[in-house]
């Protein structure tokens, strides 16, 4: 991590109006990850950083912060954004938020 890096003030914020996370670098915009609210679920559907800031693990920034919120909220957790799936099965301690009987469905 170079000095620049380590310096930037990054933020990941939920915002439910617009269903969908935001990180941001330095107060600009740098990633979403879009979601859709359910009883009791939250469906993750589309993650996406901007490539000027790309390589620096915001997307998986994005992704610790929405299923930290999610396991607090007690939400079961389906990763249809590809992202979010491979991210879950890397760290394997947010799988349970996943429903037992739908993980098979998202290779997990």
């Amino acid at each position: 991590m170079s000095e620049h890096e380590a310096a930037e003030a990054v933020e990941v914020v939920d915002h439910p109006d617009a269903e969908r996370y935001e990180v941001t670098v330095d107060g600009v915009l740098a990633g979403r990850a879009e979601y859709v609210r359910g009883p009791g679920q939250i469906s993750f559907t589309h993650t996406e950083v901007d490539q000027a800031f790309g390589g620096r693990g915001l997307a998986g920034q994005l992704a610790r912060k929405a299923l930290d919120d999610a396991k607090a909220s007690g939400l079961e957790v389906l990763p249809f954004c590809p992202f979010f799936r491979d991210w879950i099965g890397k760290h394997p301690d947010y799988a349970a938020l996943v429903p037992a009987n739908r993980r098979a469905e998202f290779g997990l």
